[in-house]
């Protein structure tokens, strides 16, 4: 039988057998689907920065829109005076300061104004900046409540001195709370007389400096007139021991 001579590729520059074509078609081969896979890989995240892109324009539209009629939505409450915005922007409502949370009626501050506010739009007027650059404004809801004046009037909160188009009607409602004894002025939170017999040391931090606490015994020249605000953070002690353990010292005024 007559045997065919083997195939080769012949050139000036020598011979290339079909086994090396085989070895670099593999290596191509390979190359080529690693190219692939890369492309994939960037392909996937130009998707992702491209979607993530997209939501961020929509959430941008949304509150563009909402602020070009003069609202935005409330997505959650901090206390009882501050808000968080769409775009996870703190807002506190503006001459109105609510007890903190571990405080008499910190609590119930923040719950009454969750129900009044969080997920509803709100309308801000007269924003401006607090001393620690904080956001603070009168806020309304669609159907023209104050919010800060709601507040107020529940006993929820402290009136804080501020010029505002509607000072005289907050400090109102804050008074007339205070007149019947709602909220912080009930007699859970505003005391003169102690709950305990035998715990009648009274508390009392200084409102303009807060690292000044002073207690007063029931011998004190200004003991009867001294008022145990709890709102406050304010507290009666059954010793002087306890008491300036807690922070404070004994009132000049004592003997």
């Amino acid at each position: 039988m007559k045997e065919f001579p083997q195939l080769r590729y012949s050139s000036q520059h020598g011979q290339l057998s079909y086994t090396r074509i085989g070895i670099i078609a593999d290596k191509l081969l390979t190359r080529m689907i690693d190219w692939i896979r890369q492309k994939v890989v960037l392909v996937g995240l130009l998707f992702l920065l491209i979607s993530s892109l997209g939501l961020n324009f929509w959430q941008f539209q949304k509150n563009q829109q909402l602020r070009q009629v003069g609202g935005i939505k409330v997505i959650g409450v901090i206390d009882g005076d501050t808000l968080v915005l769409e775009g996870k922007v703190r807002l506190r409502l503006r001459q109105v300061d609510a007890p903190e949370l571990e405080y008499c009626r910190g609590k119930e501050a923040k719950e009454f104004l969750e129900k009044l506010v969080k997920n509803k739009v709100i309308f801000i007027k007269e924003k401006i900046l607090d001393q620690k650059g904080r956001a603070m404004a009168l806020v309304y809801l669609a159907d023209g409540t104050l919010v800060n004046q709601e507040i107020l009037a529940r006993g929820l909160g402290r009136y804080h001195h501020d010029k505002t188009s509607v000072s005289s009607k907050l400090k109102t409602a804050f008074e007339q709370a205070k007149a019947d004894q709602r909220g912080i002025f009930s007699p859970d939170c505003y005391q003169t007389e102690p709950s305990r017999p035998d715990c009648v040391i009274k508390g009392n931090i200084d409102r303009n400096n807060k690292k000044i606490k002073l207690y007063y015994l029931p011998s004190c020249a200004q003991y009867q007139f001294v008022i145990v605000e709890k709102d406050l953070g304010e507290q009666w002690f059954c010793s002087e021991q306890e008491a300036q353990k807690a922070g404070y010292r004994k009132a000049k005024t004592c003997r």
